[in-house]
């Protein structure tokens, strides 16, 4: 397979929600084929479903030529190093990697669906995915503004926290100070 770009979200609203985001950065970075390019700022947002800790969300576009199902084995596994369970659908969690989009076919198996179904319906997903996408679709743009409805980022509930992820890897079993 050709490289590919991929537009990878990140979230976590449970422990040290900026060390899980840095986890996943460094985690991606530090696989063999995939070439972590470009990070955008992280947000605070409030949470989708039962009651639960605010979320830090960032998005990344990285490059490879993996199949985009490897990268979410890898996502699933960065996932589970940070502590993870799924016990409750939209839950609380440590650490959230979603594969979003990708500049390939459109992709859908029971373990994926690229672009991902829910891109166009979440602004703490739109706003940083729009900071990385190299040319981001038009009906990306225009979700967020009907989102935004005359509202502004922070009166949809995103607080910019900036560009606090690093880009330099991390050494495993780094610790960063609690945010």
């Amino acid at each position: 397979m050709s490289e590919r770009h991929i537009l990878v979200g990140l979230g976590s609203n449970m422990g040290d929600r900026l060390a899980n985001l840095q986890l996943a950065t460094d985690g991606l970075h530090q696989t063999d084929g995939i070439v972590v390019e470009a990070i955008s700022q992280v947000y605070e947002s409030p949470p989708m479903g039962p009651p639960q800790p605010d979320y830090l969300n960032a998005a990344l576009r990285i490059r490879s030529a993996l199949d985009p199902t490897d990268i979410l084995r890898r996502a699933q596994q960065l996932e589970r190093q940070s502590g993870r369970v799924r016990e409750v659908p939209w839950g609380p969690r440590t650490l959230d990697v979603d594969l979003l989009w990708w500049n390939g076919p459109e992709l859908q198996t029971l373990q994926l669906c690229l672009p991902h179904p829910g891109l166009t319906q979440r602004v703490f997903v739109l706003v940083p995915l729009l900071e990385v996408a190299l040319s981001p679709p038009s009906e990306w743009k225009n979700a967020l503004q009907a989102l935004e409805v005359g509202s502004t980022v922070k009166g949809l509930g995103l607080r910019n926290l900036g560009p606090i992820l690093s880009q330099n890897p991390r050494p495993i079993g780094y610790t960063r100070p609690k945010y």
